[in-house]
């Protein structure tokens, strides 16, 4: 069953991810450690003389090959509309199984430095909200969105939806949600899977999420973009159906404030923003 109709918006054995490589000052010789023992920790620990490092370690993103997905009882997108996709693909805890490009994709689960950057963007959304009489503007995290046009189901960072809209779907218990019931998209990079996010360029290109909102015509798409060759955030605007793409763009570099304007009109604060390498 697909997800219910709702009214369009006015005018959402398995393997932890490896551990965080820290820096440490080196261990001192003791009774109870043998030198094998010093050796094999050592060779274990990242040394720096300067001062204690931590980074955000890439992880591996799963794509389902055609012929895992010929051994599906139903399509992808049926068994990820009905929560049941996670299942067959063996999705460790805590990943994001979506359907992008017509594409499974198993994504592992965010680090803090991108889900803090999520939480700021939510924090001043929720803020105006509880402030501003009468902000009608909703958040959410976790919840799916179903591109039913294309078959596409993605997970976003963050969704931006009119509360009238938001309460309509919770009280009618639906699983995900449409595009038409979304005003703002937030994604925010990673090492692992930021080809998905960004716009596509180049030769061979492949549709991802950036094609998917606009074609589902989200009327913003805020992208945080971590790459160290990049670290800026860009708010895309004017959907194009027809092509799939959006047609303006405002950017921000990584410490400038972003204003997110008309309807929501608001200011975030990006002091702490870091690319993934920092």
């Amino acid at each position: 069953m697909g997800p219910v109709p709702l009214p369009r918006r006015p005018l959402q054995v398995h393997h932890p991810p490896p551990p965080l490589t820290c820096a440490h000052d080196s261990p001192s010789n003791s009774s109870t450690t043998s030198s094998n023992d010093l050796a094999t920790l050592s060779a274990s620990l990242l040394y720096d003389d300067r001062e204690q490092i931590v980074r955000e370690e890439s992880q591996n993103v799963k794509v389902l090959s055609d012929e895992e997905v010929s051994l599906l009882p139903d399509t992808p997108y049926n068994l990820w509309v009905r929560g049941e996709l996670d299942d067959y693909v063996d999705a460790p805890e805590g990943s994001r199984v979506e359907i992008i490009g017509g594409k499974v994709v198993v994504s592992p689960p965010p680090g803090l430095p991108h889900n803090a950057i999520a939480g700021d963007i939510n924090y001043h959304l929720v803020r105006a909200h509880v402030l501003g009489t009468g902000y009608p503007w909703k958040t959410d995290q976790g919840t799916g969105m179903s591109l039913v046009g294309i078959g596409d189901g993605y997970v976003p960072d963050l969704m931006v939806i009119d509360e009238e809209v938001y309460l309509a779907a919770r009280r009618a218990g639906v699983r995900t949600v449409v595009p038409d019931q979304v005003e703002l998209v937030v994604e925010v990079t990673s090492s692992s899977n930021a080809k998905h996010d960004q716009q596509p360029t180049g030769r061979g290109r492949r549709n991802n999420k950036w094609n998917g909102y606009a074609g589902a015509e989200i009327p913003y798409y805020l992208l945080v973009d971590r790459s160290p060759k990049v670290a800026r955030s860009i708010l895309y605007s004017i959907p194009d159906q027809t092509l799939g793409a959006y047609l303006h763009q405002e950017s921000w570099t990584f410490g400038e404030p972003i204003h997110l304007p008309d309807p929501f009109d608001i200011d975030i604060d990006t002091t702490e923003w870091r690319s993934w390498d920092q």
